[in-house]
């Protein structure tokens, strides 16, 4: 496209504009119920369309406006449906004041638990883990340690005991 043929273009839409802006939106003012910034959108999207279709403003024998109403009135119609076919946005005011879950709790309880768990004997912490972290059972878990069955239940029991002291020195009461 050429600068002379840009500026044709150019001439061709101030045209549009300047005839037919202000009763289009009047026009889209009544069909979108007062509603200015929607009227506004769909003059400039109803013009733009009638630039790009090669519509003359300057043809005095012929009007536009039957032409650009028509347009206008589907591009309303379509908003309208799009409109409908989403959920309503809300504001973000209220849900400012929602009380939220703290996360920063649960995080540092389960810092405390790893803590806690790292001050444990090696066997303790091992039957623990195999036991209450990975679900195993006694037989399977005195099977993954290598140690009896026996073993197994009286590390659980001495481990289960001194995780709850050191649970309660870092103030986790179980």
């Amino acid at each position: 496209m050429g600068v002379s043929s840009a500026r044709l273009d150019e001439a061709a839409a101030e045209r549009l504009y300047r005839r037919y802006a202000v009763p289009l939106l009047s026009f889209c003012l009544r069909h979108t119920g007062g509603d200015r910034h929607w009227a506004e959108d769909v003059v400039q999207e109803t013009l733009v369309r009638a630039w790009r279709n090669g519509k003359d403003a300057d043809d005095p024998e012929q009007s536009l406006m039957p032409w650009l109403a028509t347009v206008a009135r589907r591009i309303v119609i379509d908003d309208h449906r799009a409109k409908t076919a989403r959920p309503a946005e809300v504001s973000p005011g209220p849900l400012e004041f929602v009380p939220a879950e703290d996360q920063l709790e649960p995080l540092l309880r389960s810092m405390a638990v790893a803590d806690a768990l790292q001050s444990l004997s090696e066997p303790h912490r091992e039957v623990l883990v195999e036991t209450m972290l990975r679900d195993r059972t006694v037989n399977q878990a005195a099977e993954v340690l290598g140690v009896p069955v026996g073993t197994v239940k009286s590390r659980v029991y001495y481990a289960v005991r001194a995780l709850r002291v050191a649970l309660e020195e870092r103030g986790l009461a179980p």
